[in-house]
């Protein structure tokens, strides 16, 4: 009897020997798996300021100031808001060349264009070429831009003559300022697009010599105006000037995109055409046959508008409220085309410097009888291919509209209103961007909602309209992206230890007994509790495809936490929960590679100790190599 339990505690201590040493010999053979730690704990102080330096300075300007002398810091602070004294100490007489013949060009393009464009804000024709003066000088000083070309535009005109006339005729009062930045590009797109529709049927009136017309801008409204006045209010030599000089226009851009070297063309187009026109008005006497004519510009330089400036009365609120919404317009398309021929030239543009260059020029302009000047794409491109090479076009450019404002405004007496129509339409119909309309529908077609909704609200109601039916879709995007974010169910791929969704991959397999979920967002309060169903629902669904087909059962819940970048308090309850739930199910909960932001919280709520913190991996890969030995037949 005690023979054969000594022979039986032998046998007992051989087989543990025995399964020790392949336990051993198994462990040996593993990969090594990192533990997952807890992350070193920030300060509260260097979090706050991380936070505040990465939200407001992310690119970091006061980097160029690192240990240097307190006049060195100076120099650079100065040049730092007048770029001039920093590129000018290079400038050269060639590089002047460049210049004076590019200024020169867009000084041509500018002026007919500019008493254009202050007709469509319903001013009067002085205040674009003011525009076309003051603004470009302080710019040149400011900018960091080597290329753009400041002065009014046409959206911009737009918005503010539709805006200025809804405050004096409060019909349709929209509050929009705070939400303009929720335009997407889309939405830009289909704003310049339905802009550019709108301001070309405002100039019929001046096109067709029609003088009863409709102040609404909606195309409905312009069209009825417009054949309401077919029999009496057309004026055929009006219409013939318009037409001739229109198909003159079109034919110059048209020569100047199939050959660039003829980029003057198309440039010098807008100017002969008011010359030439004016000129046949002058000595046909048109304007006595009913060819409505520009009659007057106010000779001389800006006059001083701080007279004019009010902050208190019932138009202050009014007037910040388009200053905003014009403002922001101005900003997004300066910057936009800012950065396209910067990236062309390969220089860096600063967008912090832009914005200051853009404020400070709008501010002075609007104490010298400006209204908002921006960059021009139309002649930010003529002055690209002019051949350009600094700042000193805008110069250039403004010295052609002061001598402008000083000797030639009356030569101007006489030039028709349907050319100034003409030279409008033809520079708003690149605003059109088909392509990119094309592209939109190919990338997203969410965004291609957001930009038809833009257009067709700017085309079938007005600019205003336009704007919030894209702001409501952008934001509405924003929401659905913020509250159903994306997840998926990972598999390996073959030959690799690489986990990544199946339906990318669809060669990729999945792993017996385990679920690997990826969620592609972060867990807020707004997506915390769709996130968990979601995941039960994967995982519903895997364990009826399981039992279809007697399949083993799912024992663990991968989930792959890469994209989290963030968690909050309803994030951890959510998580909480769905541990109870998979407990339920007899299902352990793996997390994968939660970020040190998340890992901090997991940690701070005491969920990691609840799950364990074997049960926190580095990689999927590392989760599954360490839970496949565990996994029951």
């Amino acid at each position: 009897m005690s023979s054969t339990r000594v022979t039986n505690e032998e046998d007992i201590t051989r087989t543990a020997s025995s399964r020790t040493a392949s336990s051993r010999r198994h462990s040996e053979n593993l990969p090594y798996v990192h533990k997952v730690g807890v992350p070193p704990k920030q300060s509260l102080l260097k979090e706050i300021t991380y936070t505040l330096k990465e939200t407001f300075f992310h690119d970091d300007p006061l980097r160029p100031f690192k240990d240097q002398s307190s006049s060195r810091k100076l120099v650079l602070g100065i040049q730092s808001i007048f770029p001039i004294l920093d590129w000018g100490r290079h400038y050269s007489l060639s590089k002047f060349k460049g210049d004076l013949i590019a200024g020169l060009t867009i000084a041509s393009l500018c002026i007919p264009q500019d008493i254009g464009y202050a007709k469509l804000a319903n001013l009067d024709p002085q205040f674009g070429l003011y525009s076309s003066f003051v603004p470009p000088l302080i710019y040149a000083f400011m900018g960091s831009s080597r290329d753009i070309a400041i002065g009014p535009v046409a959206v911009v005109s737009l918005l503010l003559g539709t805006m200025l006339q809804d405050e004096i005729d409060p019909k349709n009062k929209l509050e929009l300022g705070f939400l303009i930045d929720f335009l997407s590009h889309a939405a830009i797109v289909g704003f310049m697009a339905g802009a550019s529709i709108t301001i070309s049927l405002q100039q019929l009136k001046g096109l067709l010599g029609i003088k009863k017309f409709t102040k609404k801008t909606d195309i409905v409204s312009v069209m009825r105006s417009v054949w309401t006045n077919v029999h009496h209010g057309w004026n055929w030599q009006t219409i013939l000037i318009g037409l001739t000089f229109l198909a003159f226009l079109l034919l110059a851009k048209y020569i100047g995109k199939k050959n660039r070297k003829l980029f003057w063309v198309p440039a010098i187009a807008p100017l002969i055409s008011v010359i030439i026109s004016t000129f046949f008005v002058y000595i046909t006497h048109a304007n006595k046959k009913g060819v409505q004519i520009v009659n007057h510009i106010e000779q001389g330089i800006n006059p001083s508008s701080l007279n004019k400036i009010y902050f208190t009365g019932d138009y202050l609120a009014k007037g910040f409220r388009i200053g905003v919404v014009a403002g922001m317009i101005a900003l997004t398309e300066a910057v936009a085309i800012g950065r396209t021929f910067a990236a062309m030239k390969d220089y860096h543009l600063d967008g912090n410097k832009e914005m200051v260059a853009l404020g400070t020029m709008n501010v002075i302009g609007s104490m010298t009888s400006c209204y908002v000047a921006t960059g021009s794409f139309s002649r930010s491109a003529v002055n690209y291919m002019a051949g350009c090479n600094t700042a000193v076009a805008n110069i250039v450019m403004s010295c052609v509209v002061l001598l402008t404002l000083l000797v030639i405004t009356p030569l101007f007496k006489y030039t028709p209103n349907a050319i100034l129509a003409s030279i409008i339409i033809s520079a708003v119909l690149g605003l059109f961007d088909i392509d990119a309309m094309i592209l939109i529908w190919k990338i997203d077609k969410f965004d291609f909602v957001a930009c038809m909704g833009a257009f067709f609200g700017v085309v079938f109601s007005s600019v205003e309209m336009g704007l919030l039916i894209a702001v409501a879709i952008s934001f509405a995007k924003i929401l659905l992206q913020v509250t159903r974010p994306r997840t998926a169910v990972l598999g390996k791929v073959p030959r690799t230890s690489v986990y990544r969704n199946i339906q990318q991959y669809p060669e990729a397999t999945k792993v017996p007994g385990v679920l690997i979920i990826r969620v592609d967002s972060a867990i807020y309060f707004s997506n915390s509790n769709y996130i968990r169903e979601r995941i039960l629902r994967w995982l519903t669904d895997e364990e009826d495809k399981l039992q279809e087909n007697n399949l083993p059962r799912i024992q663990y819940l991968v989930v792959e936490m890469s994209p989290v970048t963030d968690i909050d308090t309803s994030g951890i309850h959510s998580l909480e929960d769905l541990y109870k739930s998979l407990q339920k199910r007899e299902i352990q909960l793996i997390l994968a590679n939660p970020g040190q932001v998340v890992l901090d919280k997991l940690h701070a709520s005491d969920f990691a100790n609840v799950i364990g913190d074997d049960k926190i991996f580095l990689t999927v890969a590392d989760a599954i190599t360490t839970l496949a030995p565990k996994m029951e037949p």
